[in-house]
């Protein structure tokens, strides 16, 4: 039964009523791929994103189902040349084709990296967890490694730390340390508590430099294993999680 989006999002634990009605107002919810507007309605069944990000609801009867043995988190090594769908009009290999089936539900992707970029892509079978990844109110730490052409001075520190303003606000990095230089690049890893859509390389080219590579190396409490492979997967349950959780604002509400 479709009902109030407002009133959906709040019992499914995605925020405030109030809260929610704020994002309608702005526009910054889309149903099914439509800018929702305050007022409309919806049903849990269908597709909500916020800021461009998905927003999974839990199954009826089911919020907490996962909360045990059940839930699981698996870490994958996503290569360079995979998408981040389900399902892609290009025919271009998904991250979804590797991964091995969920101990229960279905996996949900937390967060996105774009066809050029690899590193450490987390999914998870509980929604609630999801979203606690990924909104920006919890302002969960993604680190990168970012090489870029030429060799940059402290000019360029000081500019992702200060921030740099994008067409869509201000890009700020709360962590930004140079890794070395080789044969014309240089490399930095940056912090950032935030998920826009490509933010990371958008902001090092309003800086004035092209990324040439890029990869995740964490997301939140979870790093990526040394020794996974590109195109390899690694699955936590319960306990394995547990004291990863710990270290996420308001990780009691997970338990």
């Amino acid at each position: 039964m479709a009902e109030r989006i407002q009133k959906l999002l709040a019992a499914a634990g995605m925020g405030s009523r109030r809260g929610i009605e704020e994002w309608l107002r702005a526009g910054r919810l889309t149903v099914n791929g439509a800018v929702a507007r305050l007022g409309d309605r919806a049903e849990p069944g269908d597709s909500f994103t916020l800021d461009g990000q998905p927003l999974t609801l839990p199954e009826a009867g089911n919020e907490r189902d996962t909360a045990g043995a059940a839930r699981a988190v698996l870490l994958y090594h996503k290569p360079t040349g995979e998408v981040t769908t389900r399902h892609d009009p290009e025919n271009r290999p998904t991250v979804f084709e590797r991964l091995p089936p969920a101990p229960a539900g279905r996996w949900v992707v937390v967060g996105r990296l774009d066809v050029n970029t690899s590193g450490l892509l987390l999914f998870t079978n509980d929604g609630a967890l999801a979203h606690r990844l990924m909104h920006p109110s919890y302002e969960v730490e993604r680190r990168y490694l970012v090489r870029v052409r030429g060799a940059p001075g402290e000019e360029l520190i000081r500019q992702l730390r200060e921030g740099v303003m994008l067409e869509d606000g201000l890009a700020r990095f709360g962590q930004v340390q140079e890794r070395g230089r080789s044969e014309g690049h240089s490399w930095y890893e940056v912090g950032l508590r935030e998920g826009r859509n490509r933010e990371v390389r958008r902001a090092f080219e309003a800086a004035g430099y092209e990324v040439s590579r890029l990869k995740r190396l964490a997301y939140g409490p979870f790093d990526l294993p040394e020794d996974l492979p590109a195109g390899k997967s690694l699955m936590l349950s319960s306990p394995d999680l547990d004291p990863l959780l710990n270290h996420l604002p308001q990780a009691q509400n997970l338990r």
